[in-house]
């Protein structure tokens, strides 16, 4: 009789994950997305509170320069577009839309500037005034 020599044992060996470890995966993906998109959206929403303070001091300096010009401040925000002669003050219309899509708020006669330049400002979706006069902690100098 002729003796077979004996074949090691199977070593079990997988090639593929199970459905559980799959799902726990994408349990763990969906908790991550979830908690960065808190912070995206937050930084986003300041990003536009940036945008907004930025778009103030330049809409007061466009003001303010139509006012040399002419020797009268502008009737509206509208006028920088448009000024009775030469180039505008500003690019486009969208330059006088605030980052959530009301117009800037105007008021020529400067009254809480004390006169000085004309009132820039708008509200944000939360209440928040961003102005172009001093106080308060959302305020543009």
């Amino acid at each position: 009789m002729v003796v077979q020599p004996q074949r090691p044992a199977r070593v079990a060996t997988r090639s593929a994950f199970t459905l559980l470890e799959v799902l726990i995966v994408v349990a763990i993906l969906v908790v991550l997305a979830g908690v960065s998109s808190v912070y995206v959206f937050r930084y986003l929403e300041d990003a536009k509170v940036n945008r907004c303070k930025a778009d103030v001091k330049t809409l007061t300096t466009a003001a303010q320069a139509f006012q040399v010009q002419y020797q009268v401040p502008p009737d509206s925000l509208q006028s920088l577009l448009t000024p009775p002669a030469g180039r505008p003050y500003l690019e486009s219309a969208e330059n006088i839309i605030d980052p959530w899509g009301k117009p800037y708020q105007y008021n020529a006669q400067g009254t809480q500037n004390g006169g000085l330049k004309p009132d820039i400002w708008t509200t944000t979706p939360d209440g928040q005034t961003i102005g172009n006069w001093p106080g308060g902690a959302s305020a543009v100098h």
